[in-house]
């Protein structure tokens, strides 16, 4: 355990280093925040504009994490043989795997505390109902979001084949899936198609859990399913 800390703090520095993954990570969504937001004007149904916008950003720090920034640092490990020289070491797909995973997980975790500390000082943000099914719900849809940032980075031969695939897998998502724009002001030809991707489960999730409503067990379901099934496939398509 004591090795493993060690890595992902080693990780998580060297994403920290690179200018690209902190800024989107951590100053582009409190960014966003500052400029999406019309005024005080309520969402259809009565609730507060900040607080459905919180939770939703969230979910883009998750998906940019672990979509994009994630596969990269793994194809780019791949590119520069990085991963060859751990193959003659003891280190397992399953370390490299979580080292990643947990390092990621921090830097959307940092990057999701500075957006909701911008939300309580500068927009007057509703205290989450239920702490405890809101990190249930962000630790859930990291997990999903990251098997399947996992499968990108153990398929794509570098890092530019990593970003390219991880933009136009997050892009589209975060438009239609709700975690930008919130699903009660889109069309439901949008909401639809939304449903169908694997981040509208988080952005549903998070949103339910911050104001207070009872967590769906089917979403739930999906959200460790698609865990499950994209981290079994990204340990079995993984090469070193």
């Amino acid at each position: 355990m004591k090795g493993l800390g060690r890595v992902i703090a080693v990780e998580l520095s060297l994403v920290m280093r690179d200018p690209m993954s902190a800024f989107f990570a951590l100053a582009f969504p409190p960014l966003l925040l500052w400029v999406k937001l019309r005024g005080d004007e309520p969402l259809p149904g009565g609730l507060p504009e900040i607080d459905a916008t919180v939770p939703m950003l969230s979910v883009f720090v998750i998906g940019l994490a672990s979509l994009v920034v994630l596969p990269a640092t793994l194809a780019q490990y791949r590119e520069r043989r990085i991963l060859k020289r751990l193959q003659a070491t003891p280190a397992s797909p399953a370390l490299v795997f979580s080292s990643q995973w947990v390092a990621h997980l921090l830097l959307a975790a940092l990057g999701t505390v500075l957006l909701i500390a911008l939300g309580f000082a500068a927009f007057d943000l509703s205290a989450p109902a239920n702490v405890a099914a809101v990190l249930l719900a962000w630790l859930l849809g990291a997990l999903s979001l990251g098997a399947l940032g996992l499968l990108i980075g153990a398929l794509v031969p570098n890092a530019r084949a990593a970003t390219v695939i991880g933009l136009s897998v997050f892009f589209p998502m975060v438009f239609v899936s709700g975690a930008m724009i919130p699903r009660e002001v889109t069309s439901q030809s949008m909401r639809a198609i939304g449903d169908l991707t694997p981040m509208a489960p988080v952005v549903e999730t998070i949103r339910d859990a911050w104001a207070g409503n009872a967590l769906s067990p089917l979403t739930l379901s999906i959200m460790a399913a698609i865990a499950l099934v994209a981290g079994g496939a990204a340990v079995r398509a993984f090469r070193w």
